[in-house]
């Protein structure tokens, strides 16, 4: 026991070194600002009250949930049915599919999103692809849609892969108690399957959910500056404006909003699993 202890000292500096102190520095930053010769720094909550005082930046945090929670629900619509076909596949065929799943994956976000650049630009493919089936060339670009676009597709693998490990851990015997039962496929999905696969649905929604409310590069390759999102303001003070005090204010706040969002999904994860063990039991 004590050997493995002395095995976890370095694992607690990496953590202490990568995780908590840039997290320490970003809370002494949000809650100080320059002093003078004599005190390098000293507290304040100006920071907090600029950014709830200005609407422009609560409106720039709103559109972002707003975001947030379009991705997440798109993400949902797409990412279920692809997984339930995936796990109800064999397992050759679920091999390939998941494969084929992660292997976007495997190249860096940034490089694929400015893929889409391409793909959405004037005289892109798409623009000539609809043109030619009579819908003129709409603007594509530089759009909520293309931001859109741009989340789903970056962040759809991670809701379907959870979701597929929820359905392929899903105990078989009891579809085939459903069905002995008498019921039908749609009453079996709705009252077996979905149930207990919710807590992959719920996985996938934190790890949707979170990532697009605080994302910048692809708002800001897909937007063009014309879509500013939270992320985006915050790369702004750090890098652009030089207001590291400010900045650090804004990621807390948005830290604070992103943890509550857990809380509430964690609580209906937790309420969801209560309801199945009682289900279980009758």
């Amino acid at each position: 026991m004590r050997r493995f202890s002395q095995l976890a000292i370095p694992y607690a500096v990496w953590v202490a070194l990568m995780i908590l102190l840039p997290m320490l520095l970003i809370l002494l930053y949000a809650f100080t600002t320059q002093g003078n010769d004599i005190v390098n720094f000293s507290f304040t909550l100006d920071h907090f009250i600029r950014f709830f005082t200005d609407q422009d930046f609560l409106l720039i945090l709103w559109r972002s949930l707003v975001i947030a929670f379009k991705t997440t629900i798109i993400c949902v619509l797409l990412g279920y049915p692809i997984a339930y076909f995936i796990a109800r596949s064999s397992d050759k065929v679920r091999n390939i599919l998941v494969l084929v799943i992660t292997l976007p994956m495997w190249i860096n976000m940034l490089v694929r999103t400015y893929a889409w650049i391409g793909i959405l630009s004037d005289g892109g493919i798409l623009q000539n692809i609809l043109s030619f089936l009579g819908f003129g060339e709409p603007e594509l670009l530089y759009t909520e849609g293309a931001v859109l676009l741009g989340m789903v597709y970056n962040f759809l693998p991670f809701m379907i892969l959870q979701v597929n490990t929820s359905l392929c851990k899903m105990d078989k015997s009891l579809l085939e108690a459903s069905a002995d039962l008498g019921a039908n496929r749609f009453q079996t999905f709705w009252r077996v399957t979905f149930p207990l696969s919710l807590s992959g649905v719920i996985s996938g929604i934190t790890l949707v959910f979170l990532p697009a409310g605080s994302s910048f590069f692809i708002p800001k390759l897909l937007g063009g500056g014309q879509f500013f999102l939270i992320g985006n303001v915050i790369e702004n003070q750090f890098i652009t404006v030089g207001e590291w005090n400010f900045g650090s204010a804004i990621s807390m706040i948005m830290a604070v909003v992103m943890m509550l969002c857990m809380f509430l999904i964690r609580r209906v994860d937790e309420r969801n699993s209560g309801r199945g063990r009682r289900r279980r039991r009758a």
